[in-house]
């Protein structure tokens, strides 16, 4: 074999269990006892410091290339995401000029990412007015599913959804058997909400009320029921919503949710005025929510938890005037997921093999991935090694995404990434060798 790992610490499918993984080509070809002889050209022993993980898989990440590579970029996202055990990652259709609603802006986006990625790339494709004809050539150049907006999406270029729009574009894709993932906050909801506007968190938080939430992901429960298509919530913050979709599940609608660790980490009360590092939409809401969703975690209402990287330059976030109505609304958190998560959910009591099922095995189930998201033969052989007693505060300065901009920065955060693997090559940032991601090839 290429490679063995002699790991006092794996998480298989066994659980957290003493293993040996051998490599080869590429891929995971053995799975055995931590004392079974395995011959590698390269033997790796790993202490009881460290925890040999699976590569995560990172769902919900805005690289923003081509068209707003000042806010991030091929090679910064994939080096970041590296640097925090993310082995996968799909990038979102918005924020890229041109966003990616036809195949020939997926093309655009395809070149742009060649030879520049350092961890394996996919892409969604986006359901806006007017491309209903593009979704399936889009679907059959391999986008894993398409994203929609139920409000104005924060750039004119990717305009949301009606009603209408949606029902219509669900009923398309349900003929060839795509999914819809949608940022569900109602639009009438937000129109009668307060404006957002100053420094005040409270008053931001009053203009992305739950319920703005919870009627969109009612609308896109019955949607999903009456169609039969896939659907995917994103970056649900509202536990309120939490009992719509268990429901909808029990009833066999085909529904899968996922949250973020910032939603996990962060709460309303602690957020300063003018501190528009926090700002995201939907928003970081109470401290009592954010147990609920602990909560929903542990039920198995949530099934993943994914980053929803949304960078820009320190200029779009106005610290000049810390006004939360004109900042951009996004959370830089790539690189920190891991740790954020892990520091969090070991305090409620859950164990590394939560974290993986949530960070690495949903993400990549929820979006097709036959071979990723495992230690198990046949899988890519994709790992992080993580030293989860190891601890470190967030220098934002040091953390690989382009811009110096971090809600987390100057957090103290348990586990650090030791290394992070690639087919059975250890990233160093400094050759990029991922790949492009179609569906089905993965």
């Amino acid at each position: 074999m290429e490679l063995v790992f002699k790991a006092a610490r794996a998480v298989t499918a066994a659980g957290e269990v003493p293993a040996t993984v051998g490599v080869d080509g590429g891929r995971i070809v053995a799975v055995e006892p931590f004392d079974a002889e395995l011959a590698g050209d390269t033997v790796i022993e790993l202490g009881q410091d460290v925890v040999l993980l699976p590569g995560l898989v990172d769902t919900h990440v805005h690289v923003n290339d081509p068209g707003r590579a000042e806010w991030e970029g091929f090679g910064s996202a994939t080096r970041a995401a590296a640097a925090g055990g993310v082995t996968t990652i799909v990038d979102m259709p918005l924020n890229s000029l041109p966003p990616t609603v036809d195949v020939a802006a997926l093309e655009v986006k395809r070149k742009t990412a060649e030879g520049r990625v350092h961890v394996d790339v996919g892409f969604w494709g986006g359901a806006i007015p007017g491309n209903l004809a593009d979704l399936r050539e889009l679907h059959e150049a391999g986008v894993f599913g398409f994203k929609s907006f139920l409000l104005h999406s924060g750039v004119d270029e990717f305009p949301p959804l009606d009603p209408a729009g949606l029902e219509a574009a669900m009923r398309e894709l349900q003929g060839f058997g795509a999914m819809i993932i949608v940022h569900a906050e109602d639009s009438d909801a937000i129109e009668q909400a307060p404006d957002p506007h100053g420094e005040k968190y409270d008053d931001f938080l009053r203009s992305r009320p739950r319920g703005a939430e919870n009627v969109a992901i009612a609308q896109v429960i019955e949607l999903a029921r009456q169609t039969g298509v896939r659907a995917h919530i994103l970056h649900l913050s509202s536990s309120d919503a939490l009992p719509m979709v268990a429901s909808a599940r029990r009833d066999g609608v085909s529904l899968t949710a996922e949250t973020c660790p910032h939603y996990l980490s962060f709460t309303a009360e602690e957020i300063r005025d003018g501190a528009t590092q926090f700002k995201c939409c939907p928003p970081i809401r109470e401290a009592a929510n954010r147990e609920l969703l602990w909560q929903g975690l542990a039920d198995g209402v949530i099934d993943c938890v994914v980053s929803d990287h949304s960078p820009c330059t320190p200029e779009l976030k106005r610290f000049d005037s810390g006004d939360f109505g004109l900042a951009w609304g996004g959370i830089a958190g790539l690189q920190v997921g891991l740790p954020a998560v892990w520091t969090n959910a070991r305090q409620r009591g859950f164990a590394l093999t939560d974290v993986v099922r949530w960070m690495a095995e949903r993400p990549a189930a929820q979006a097709g991935m036959r071979r990723k998201g495992h230690i198990q033969t046949g899988y890519d052989a994709d790992f992080c090694v993580f030293a989860p007693e190891d601890a470190f505060v967030v220098d934002v300065a040091k953390l690989k995404h382009r811009n110096p901009v971090s809600a987390y920065n100057g957090r103290p955060l348990a586990g650090v990434v030791r290394s992070t693997w690639l087919r059975g090559k250890e990233i160093t940032g400094d050759e990029p060798t991922g790949v492009l991601l179609t569906r089905g090839n993965c």
